[in-house]
C-alpha cells in the first residue's frame, strides 16, 4: 500500500475560515496540499513537511480527518489528513510540483476542488470546531527489562531503542506544539519528554501521582481535570497501567462514556482534541481522541 498524508490548512476564523489549495500543473488539478510518505517517515511529520514544501506554510495540527483511499494503478493509496492551522498567510508555491497556491472561503473551495474526496474532507473539516487545542497522553518508550533491572525500578532508564523512540516523539510533538508538560517522577518518564523540552526550552513538571510507585488517583484526577480545563496545549507522560486511569478520568470529568480500548504501546500516545465553548454549560468539549505509536 502506499502511505501518503496532507492537511486541510485554514486561517482566520470559524465563521468564515478559508482554506489553502494548491495546483498542480502536471495534473491539471486542484487539490488539498499532500504527498507521499518518505521510507521509515512519521505519517504526522510527512503531513507537516508535505503541507510546507507544497505551500510555504507553517502549520499547528489540528484532529485528523477521515482517510482518503483510493487505486493508483494497481496499488492501494491511503492519504491520511489533518486539519492543520496556519500560523501566518504568506503561502509560496514549491515550483517543481505546485504551482500556485490560493486561499478560498470553504464554499468556493469546494467548488474549485478536482476531487469529490477533497470536498468530502471539507465537509468532515465543518463537522466539529475548527479551532482545538491538544492534550496529549504518552506512555514512556522502551526502558529494557523490568525483571533484568536491579536498582530502584524508578530509575530505570530508557534503553537505545527508547532513547530513538524519544527522538522521534520530539518531532511529532512539534506538530502540536504542546508548551505544558507533566510527567510521572520515574526516569523512563521524564526522559521520554526531555528531547521535546530541550528543542523547545521547556521545563517537565514531575508528578509522583503519575508514577506506578506513587500513584495517587485523588491528585491524579485533580491534575487531568485541571489540565482539561486549561487552554495550553500540554502533554503527560506515565505508564501502561496508569495512562487507562487518567483516559477515564478524562472521560468522567467530560461526562462522557468511553468504551475503547485506552491502552497505548511504549512510546504511542493518544491526542484528546478540546474545544473551548464559550457561554456553554460545559465549556469544554472533547471532539475527537485520537492514538498513535512512534
Amino acid at each position: 500500500m502506499i502511505r501518503a498524508a496532507g492537511a486541510v490548512v485554514w486561517r482566520g476564523n470559524e465563521d468564515a475560515p478559508e482554506v489553502a489549495l494548491v495546483h498542480r500543473p502536471a495534473y491539471g488539478d486542484w487539490s488539498l496540499p499532500k504527498g507521499k510518505l518518505k521510507r521509515g517517515e512519521h505519517v504526522i511529520v510527512g503531513a507537516l513537511r508535505e503541507v510546507r514544501e507544497e505551500t510555504g506554510l507553517e502549520v499547528v495540527l489540528g484532529r485528523a480527518l477521515p482517510p482518503v483511499h483510493y487505486m493508483h494503478g494497481d496499488r492501494l493509496k491511503r492519504v491520511d489528513y489533518w486539519l492543520a492551522r496556519a500560523l501566518d498567510d504568506r503561502v509560496a508555491a514549491d515550483g517543481d510540483e505546485v504551482d500556485e497556491v490560493v486561499w478560498l472561503p470553504i464554499e468556493e473551495a469546494r467548488r474549485r476542488l478536482t476531487y469529490k474526496w477533497d470536498r468530502g474532507l471539507l465537509h468532515a473539516a465543518r463537522a466539529a470546531p475548527l479551532s482545538t487545542t491538544p492534550l496529549i497522553l504518552v506512555r514512556h518508550a522502551l526502558a529494557g527489562s523490568r525483571q533484568e533491572w536491579k536498582g530502584d525500578d524508578d530509575l530505570r532508564p530508557l534503553d537505545e531503542r527508547g532513547r530513538a523512540q524519544a527522538e522521534v516523539l520530539a518531532t511529532v510533538l512539534g506538530a502540536y506544539r504542546p508548551t505544558v508538560l507533566v510527567s510521572s517522577h520515574s526516569r523512563r518518564c521524564t526522559q521520554t519528554l526531555t528531547p521535546y523540552a530541550e528543542r523547545h526550552g521547556l521545563e517537565v513538571r514531575e508528578e509522583t501521582a503519575l508514577s506506578e510507585s506513587g500513584y495517587d488517583p485523588r491528585r491524579a484526577e485533580r491534575l487531568m481535570r485541571e489540565l482539561l480545563a486549561a487552554p495550553e496545549p500540554a502533554v503527560v507522560c506515565s505508564h501502561g497501567k496508569v495512562l487507562p486511569e487518567l483516559l477515564g478520568m478524562a472521560g468522567r470529568a467530560l461526562r462522557g462514556v468511553w468504551t475503547a480500548d485506552h491502552t497505548l504501546p511504549k512510546g504511542g500516545f493518544a491526542v484528546l482534541h478540546r474545544a473551548f465553548l464559550h457561554g456553554a454549560t460545559d465549556p469544554v468539549h472533547v471532539v475527537s481522541l485520537e492514538r498513535y505509536t512512534t
